[in-house]
């Protein structure tokens, strides 16, 4: 891509927003830093609104034309800086086992250098349903984790404590079944698709 097409591109509406997503990144962090009952609502509101520009920019690009190779490149790429980060500070307060990070963002790695390395060679590799599962599970996740403290729920009939560190880790915990499922999908995908290359050229 030359400059002056990155340029036009970054001035768009949905770059603009996966911009302004990247922004609150450092403001996510510290608010996790914190930690304080306040200051964990607050990076949990953040996460939020991080949250729906995802899903906005992503609707505005499609609506209105705009979809971009700027876009392709630093939509992904403010995602994984946004949960990376926030399960990174999390492991700093103990809120999360660094081990369970550690097996989240060695597959985070070795899937985006996998789909590189696809690209590379023509190949699209789909995200299949196990990883749009596996992405969603992890957003409540990291959210409960972020609020972390327990709350007194009173609505109508309903009252009861519910304990928002308990719950988040146990469905990240459950995230992780699926990150790694689809994490499989991907390689064996790969896999397939190296070989319908290889007999094409036979």
């Amino acid at each position: 891509m030359r400059a002056n097409t990155i340029r036009q591109d970054i001035v768009n509406v949905p770059n603009i927003l996966t911009l302004f997503r990247i922004a609150l990144v450092p403001v996510v962090c510290l608010l996790i830093y914190d930690g304080t009952p306040s200051a964990s609502f607050y990076a949990f509101v953040f996460f939020w609104v991080a949250g729906v520009t995802d899903w906005l920019d992503g609707y505005i690009a499609r609506k209105m034309n705009l979809v971009s190779l700027t876009g392709k490149f630093l939509d992904p790429l403010a995602d994984k800086l946004l949960v990376n980060s926030a399960l990174i500070m999390l492991v700093a307060l103990g809120r999360v086992p660094a081990s369970l990070v550690c097996v989240i963002l060695a597959r985070e790695i070795s899937v985006t250098s996998l789909r590189a390395l696809a690209a590379s060679e023509g190949l699209v590799i789909a995200a299949g349903e196990g990883g749009k599962l596996k992405t969603a599970l992890q957003m409540v996740g990291l959210i409960g984790l972020l609020v972390h403290y327990t709350y007194e729920v009173d609505w109508v009939f309903i009252q009861l404590k519910v304990n928002f560190h308990v719950i988040g880790f146990w469905v990240l915990c459950v995230s992780v079944f699926f990150s790694l499922g689809s994490a499989w999908q991907y390689f064996s995908g790969f896999v397939k698709a190296i070989g319908g290359q290889s007999e094409k050229s036979i």
